[in-house]
């Protein structure tokens, strides 16, 4: 019997103290239509007790099939997404945050317009929809808007969060896109990329998030989106080619 499957890639760097959490989130969340999750972490050379919290969880959850990767040195969120993309075997993918920001129960609401054959890409945006938001830093938010206004800008779609985590493909589209970017530049690159596809087929749905300040483990700062402004410009003038 033929089944369908969720690849659901999740790159972890130094969150040995939630990475367990997630997992347990991930595990419970019950899929439509009878598809079926599979895990990839891919941990970017961490330096606390990532590695030895996946590995005992594992240990107690045999149950629970992770498939588990590492880089040998530290290459950036990017490359750990690159590699988790390249293993995938499912049908569609999405990426998952190792960190709480974002709710594993929404993935349902990702992959609604694509089972239901309408989407090819589908965008979870913090910013539509009523569901919950942490209220946190003002520049941040602003800095989304504007990187995603931009981005509209070249890409000709109006998305209203180009930064967001949640994203899901039809993973023979993504695999298909040469990604270069290994760090947050991934965001901009690869919808610049997306855009260019053709015939595709992008939704958004609102989704929900719990937002972490820098003293909870939050990594992303201002030379980051220094680097998603000059990719935005990189991928969507001298790089116009998704393949």
């Amino acid at each position: 019997m033929y089944v369908r499957k969720l690849s659901i890639v999740i790159p972890a760097y130094n969150e040995g103290n939630t990475i367990h959490r997630i997992l347990n989130k991930v595990k419970t969340v019950q899929l439509i239509n009878d598809i079926q999750k599979e895990v990839i972490i891919v941990n970017d050379c961490s330096s606390d007790h990532t590695e030895e919290a996946i590995l005992d969880y594992q240990k107690q959850n045999p149950e629970f099939i992770i498939h588990y990767y590492k880089h040998e040195v530290n290459k950036g969120k990017g490359a750990a997404l690159h590699t988790g993309i390249q293993k995938a075997t499912g049908e569609y993918l999405i990426i998952q945050d190792a960190d709480l920001e974002y709710d594993p129960t929404e993935y349902n609401l990702l992959l609604r317009p694509v089972v239901e054959g309408h989407a090819d890409v589908v965008y979870g945006s913090r910013f539509q929809g009523g569901k919950p938001h942490r209220i946190l830093f003002f520049f941040h938010t602003m800095g989304n808007r504007f990187l995603t206004f931009i981005s509209n800008m070249f890409t000709n779609m109006n998305l209203s969060d180009m930064e967001t985590c949640y994203k899901l493909f039809r993973t023979e589209i993504i695999q298909k896109i040469k990604l270069q970017e290994n760090r947050f530049g991934f965001e901009p690159e690869v919808t610049a990329k997306i855009s260019r596809v053709p015939n595709i087929r992008v939704y958004e749905v609102g989704i929900s998030y719990y937002g972490r300040t820098y003293e909870e483990g939050k990594k992303i700062s201002w030379k980051d989106g220094f680097r998603a402004l000059y990719c935005i410009l990189k991928y969507n003038i001298f790089c116009k080619k998704p393949w």
